[in-house]
């Protein structure tokens, strides 16, 4: 009797040290997945950028034959972008339809610009282009 007791004591123990070495360990892995999860996220928010500026035309893809300044196109893109964000959330925000065209901003499109820049006509064509495309990133919530 007193051997089985002293058995039943000592894998006790053996399962208490266990049980001491193990709780750390368990709180490691917690770590590895919030650390985890923290990559993930960032991994996601460096591509949701990297859309964003190719769709604010960075690359100058889908506008090589329009010509202009890198300045003028820059500019206008970002201009255009960035107010097109702006309009497409506050749209969102008031349940409105999804339509840019009816914003005064992509109408006039002259916002930054400058006659140092070049055409007015490019820079506004760029603006809208832009625009267009700010406009839709707001709307979706980026």
């Amino acid at each position: 009797m007193r051997s089985n007791a002293n058995g039943l004591l000592k894998r006790a123990s053996v399962l208490a040290l266990g049980a001491m070495f193990m709780l750390p360990v368990a709180g490691f892995a917690q770590y590895d997945r919030n650390d985890q999860r923290r990559e993930n996220r960032q991994e996601q928010r460096e591509d949701r950028q990297e859309r964003r500026e190719a769709r604010r035309g960075r690359e100058w893809g889908n506008y090589g034959g329009w010509g202009g300044s890198s300045q003028l196109r820059q500019t206008a893109l970002n201009a255009g972008y960035n107010n097109g964000v702006e309009e497409g959330r506050r749209d969102r925000q008031r349940r409105e339809r999804f339509n840019f065209t009816d914003e005064s901003d992509y109408r006039r499109a002259t916002e930054d610009y400058s006659s140092r820049l070049g055409s007015k006509s490019l820079y506004q064509r760029f603006f809208r282009q832009g625009f267009e495309n700010g406009y839709r990133d707001g709307w979706n919530g980026y």
